[in-house]
């Protein structure tokens, strides 16, 4: 019963701290304005780490690596840690299973940056009936537009409806189903 406390807690706060690394990569790379409540709120909450981050690994092409740097190392400890409540050994794992940890944690980075565009996109459409004029929609917008520019290209609006964020939905779900968890499966095999 502790194990699986704590292995909750652990996906829980490992996962959440990939997500905010995550949104704090997608912001800089789509130059989101850092002026409202909710990019504020992401950079108040990695800076701590960030900051020290910045100073090893260098920017690439205007890109800050240092954040996504941070979401696949907190992807290997939450693999890791995983792991280490199950007993697994480690210490005498072959390469496969370091590769399959490796792997893991790739995916779950790839995971919730699908999950940050799923639910981006998802918000966005609710509050453009809501509340269009919220604080966030600006972020919402720049985040999801690099998404939904290309489908609205190929798919016009009917009677004034956007269904493009339908598309993207569905998209992104079928990435998540189709292609990471067919991998997953065939990273998990060493374990």
């Amino acid at each position: 019963m502790f194990t699986t406390a704590l292995t909750f807690l652990l996906t829980t706060v490992l996962n959440l701290l990939t997500l905010l690394f995550l949104l704090r990569f997608f912001m800089q790379l789509f130059r989101v304005s850092f002026n409202n409540p909710l990019a504020y709120m992401v950079l108040s909450l990695t800076d701590f780490v960030v900051k020290p981050a910045r100073k090893i690994i260098p920017s690439w092409g205007g890109t800050d690596l240092s954040t996504l740097f941070l979401a696949l190392i907190t992807q290997l400890l939450l693999q890791l840690s995983l792991l280490w409540l199950r007993d697994f050994p480690l210490s005498v794992a072959g390469e496969s299973a370091w590769l399959g940890l490796i792997g893991m944690s790739f995916l779950g980075v790839a995971r919730i940056a699908l999950d940050v565009f799923f639910y981006a996109i998802l918000l966005q459409v609710i509050l453009s009936w809501v509340n269009p004029q919220s604080p966030v929609s600006g972020v919402l917008n720049s985040l999801t537009s690099p998404i939904l520019a290309p489908i609205q290209r190929f798919l016009p609006m009917a009677s004034g409806i956007d269904f493009s964020p339908i598309v993207a939905l569905i998209f992104l779900q079928m990435i998540n189903v189709s292609v990471i968890r067919t991998l997953e499966a065939q990273f998990l095999s060493p374990f």
